[in-house]
């Protein structure tokens, strides 16, 4: 891979993700977006082709992240990290099928989140 990784950070918390973008930023990675929906986020991926998402459960629209995770991971075989207070065994279930590179339960510190993303990309490595 050439150039830095990049990260698609899907947020509709402004703060949360500001905040995700410049403690990924600092890390030394490429954040694309962030997107506040299921439906602005499929756009950024389609352009951008990040290594791996970093996603919210409940997004700003009637698509909720697992449903953009599903997307991604079809389209164009981008795993995510399920970073979300929704972190229940039902929740958990339907992200299942599409891989997710671990979870992230809210509130979390942004050092957490960019240990979770480093331990995602040498999952991502691994043969």
């Amino acid at each position: 891979m050439e150039g830095k990784l990049r990260v698609l950070v899907v947020e509709d918390d402004f703060l949360i993700a500001m905040q995700s973008e410049v403690a990924l930023t600092a890390a030394g990675f490429e954040v694309v977006g962030p997107a506040a929906t299921a439906e602005e986020a499929i756009a950024l991926a389609s352009e951008a082709q990040p290594t791996l998402a970093v996603m919210d459960i409940r997004l700003a629209s009637t698509r909720d992240g697992i449903d953009a995770a599903r997307q991604l991971y079809q389209d164009f075989a981008i795993r995510c990290i399920f970073a979300t207070a929704h972190d229940d065994v039902y929740t958990r279930g339907r992200a299942e099928p599409y891989a997710p590179l671990g979870w992230l339960p809210k509130p979390y510190t942004m050092a957490s989140l960019v240990s979770v993303v480093v331990e995602a990309l040498a999952q991502l490595r691994r043969p």
